[in-house]
């Protein structure tokens, strides 16, 4: 009996992990632990930026009619997902990186020297370089949820294997530890799989066992827990 892989990050990502995980063949279980909402937030003047940077697809989601201010803007971007929703606003997406903003940052054209980052409350800080002005805006948060009691019941579950969790997020990885010890769930019934050191750092010790993603993908994410569940 393969263990169940548990995603418990926000929708609309959550449903599609869950579906590509059951691609694979998984006994996959979608939970989200967040609910991502926007944010007011004053653009500034669209003549006072080069080109936009966003790491989460969720900025372009939620940004809002004010996003429309930009339309035709270069943007650097993380990820496929996010690719997709920036073209969708309206932006020209002239890099995608994965793993986060820094993959970008090397190729920030020169003529794109005033850049306007869209970003979530919970962000990891960036340093720009030289000759780079970086304006951000919080354009959207993710408020964390209790843990369901049907997700409580499957981490808890003798008759199951050790159940594995997907971590998308440092973010995710504290609340969902948080949320284990609230509940008085033992650590050591459950794997973690995350998608960078970073964020399997923040989930803490005590756990069966913790892995890392080769890269910051959710396709390589899912290869890995493919290899744990054989």
């Amino acid at each position: 009996m393969t263990p169940p892989v548990i995603i418990i990050r926000p929708e609309p990502g959550c449903a599609a992990t869950v579906a590509a995980a059951r691609a694979l063949g998984l006994e996959a279980h979608g939970f989200p632990l967040f609910a991502v909402g926007p944010l007011a937030w004053q653009s500034p003047e669209p003549a006072t930026v080069d080109a936009l940077l966003i790491g989460s697809a969720n900025a372009p989601r939620h940004a809002g009619a004010a996003l429309a201010r930009y339309a035709g803007k270069p943007a650097y971007v993380v990820g496929e997902a996010t690719a997709e929703a920036a073209r969708a606003a309206g932006l020209t997406v002239v890099a995608t990186g994965e793993g986060g903003l820094a993959s970008v940052m090397g190729a920030i054209a020169p003529a794109h020297r005033r850049l306007l980052r869209l970003s979530g409350r919970e962000r990891v800080d960036l340093v720009p370089g030289d000759g780079i002005i970086l304006t951000e805006r919080v354009v959207y948060a993710s408020e964390p949820l209790p843990l369901p009691g049907a997700l409580a019941l499957l981490l808890t579950a003798q008759a199951l294997p050790q159940s594995l969790v997907l971590l998308h997020s440092a973010e995710a990885a504290r609340h969902f530890a948080a949320e284990v010890d609230r509940l008085g769930i033992p650590r050591a019934r459950i794997h973690l799989a995350a998608l960078g050191p970073r964020i399997a750092a923040a989930g803490g010790p005590g756990w069966a066992q913790l892995s890392t993603a080769p890269r910051p993908t959710d396709v390589a994410l899912l290869a890995l827990c493919r290899q744990l569940c054989q």
